[in-house]
């Protein structure tokens, strides 16, 4: 097998389980997150907009807070964004971490 065809198969098998990756972690940020964040966490909703939220998949975005900043803002809120620490699990709040992480381009 050519190494392009290996590629393109490598590539293809880890679409198919990126989202397998993150367990539940994908249908709590659409239940949780999304009306504000946007499916593709590009902040593009009329809440998103309105509230100036920052947009995942820019890299410098990314780079403006901690791990640890987020799973602060997630549980206990921010500004206008309600904490949910009485909806999810701390376990949930770190996967969302990591679920934002990915938006990275």
């Amino acid at each position: 097998m050519n190494w392009k065809l290996q590629a393109t198969m490598l590539s293809a098998a880890m679409l198919i389980a990126a989202p397998a990756a993150f367990g539940d972690a994908a249908e709590v940020y659409a239940k949780n997150c999304a009306s504000c964040h946007g499916k593709d966490g590009k902040g593009e909703t009329t809440m998103g907009k309105k509230n100036k939220v920052k947009d995942y998949t820019d890299a410098k975005a990314q780079e403006s807070f901690t791990d640890a900043e987020a799973l602060k803002v997630i549980l206990e809120g921010k500004e206008k964004m309600k904490g949910y620490k009485d909806k999810i699990t701390a376990e949930e709040a770190a996967d969302q971490v990591k679920y934002v992480r990915a938006f990275k381009k």
